[in-house]
Formats: structure tokens, C-alpha cells, sequence
């Protein structure tokens, strides 16, 4: 009996669903700028703050999210030594999203400079940061992220197959008969006599 938290469908999703979460915090404002009017002047079109998106403070938490939500997804049709490369994979992904989103939090000003330069022509300016909650959402996921992939490897055990062909395989090397129980297909028949069966 397979246990709720190792079946195949219930990690893939839990993995891919923190990565999306992950992606979706950098579509929001990480930061809140207020800028200096006697240094950006009218340049900003008259505006005090300036929003900076999750993408522009951290552009790194993108792409990363984006490597563990492939990883996810390949953890679902790989072999077992293939489960070990995406388990350290994902962990190294979700380190890395972890790791730039407390630069974030660590120094918020820093991570705007560019969206404040882009938005004043004025680099290095002084202005007053304020951070929201979405790139402490972004850490959270990112532990659950690796938490989510470290257990790719004892799940593993439970997943017997992975493809139809596999299916087959094992079914063969358990000494069980393959009758087919319908109509053989032409890629069907080349299976079988691949495995040593005479489909006729």
C-alpha cells in the first residue's frame, strides 16, 4: 500500500504547485520605493513611489522557479538514478531562490537600485525602501520547494513503473504471462517480439 505522501500524482502536484507559487510571488511588488523629489524631480513623472516587481529585485527566482517546476514534472517518467540528479537539482534550485529572496530581505534597496535608476536616470540615489510579504512568501515556498524534492528519492520506491512499456517489463520479469486481453496494435506486436513473446 502506497502511503498518501509518496504517490507519484501527489508529489509531481505538491512540487509544481509550490514552484508556480514561487514564480507567482515574483509577479508581484516585492518592494516599495520612495523616492526623493529633490533628486528624481520630473523625471518619474511626478510620482513619490515606485512599485519593483518580484522579477526585477530577484531575477533570479524566476528561472529557478522554472527549473524546479520542470523538475518536478521530470520526476514523474525518470528512472531511479534519474531521481537523484533531479532531487539535487530541485534542492539547488530552491537554495538558490531561498538565497536571493533573503538578499531581498536583507537589503531591499540595493535589489530596486536598478528599477530606481531605470525609472530616474539617477544612479546610487537615496530613497526609502519598504518591503512586502511576498518575497517572505517566496522563502516558505522555497523550504517547502526543497522539503517537497528531498522526498523524490524514498517516494521512489513505491513508484513500480513508469511508462507502459515498463509496465510491461516488469510484469514479464515477475514470471506473469502476457496474454493480451484486446486488439494488438502493430507497435504492440513489435513489443512483444522484443521480448521474446511470439504475438501470433
Amino acid at each position: 500500500m502506497t502511503p498518501v505522501w509518496a504517490r507519484k500524482s501527489t508529489l509531481v502536484l505538491l512540487i509544481a504547485l509550490l514552484a508556480l507559487a514561487v514564480f507567482g510571488t515574483t509577479t508581484q511588488t516585492w518592494i516599495t520605493i520612495t523616492l526623493d523629489p529633490e533628486q528624481v524631480g520630473q523625471t518619474a513623472g511626478g510620482q513619490n513611489t515606485l512599485p519593483v516587481q518580484g522579477s526585477k529585485a530577484a531575477t533570479a527566482v524566476t528561472a529557478l522557479a522554472l527549473v524546479a517546476l520542470a523538475g518536478g514534472l521530470a520526476a514523474s517518467i525518470a528512472g531511479k538514478i534519474a531521481r537523484w540528479v533531479i532531487t539535487v537539482i530541485v534542492v539547488l534550485a530552491a537554495t538558490g531562490i531561498i538565497a536571493a529572496a533573503a538578499t531581498v530581505l536583507a537589503d531591499p534597496l540595493a535589489a530596486a537600485q536598478g528599477s530606481i535608476a531605470a525609472a530616474t536616470g539617477v544612479t546610487g540615489s537615496s530613497a526609502g525602501a519598504e518591503v512586502t510579504a511576498f518575497p517572505v512568501l517566496a522563502v516558505v515556498a522555497g523550504v517547502l520547494l526543497a522539503l517537497g524534492a528531498l522526498l523524490i528519492v524514498p517516494a521512489g520506491r513505491y513508484w513500480k513503473a513508469r511508462t507502459k512499456y515498463d509496465t510491461a517489463a516488469y510484469g514479464a520479469s515477475a514470471g506473469t504471462s502476457a496474454v493480451a486481453t484486446g486488439p494488438v496494435d502493430e507497435i504492440d506486436s513489435w513489443d512483444r517480439l522484443s521480448r521474446g513473446d511470439d504475438p501470433t
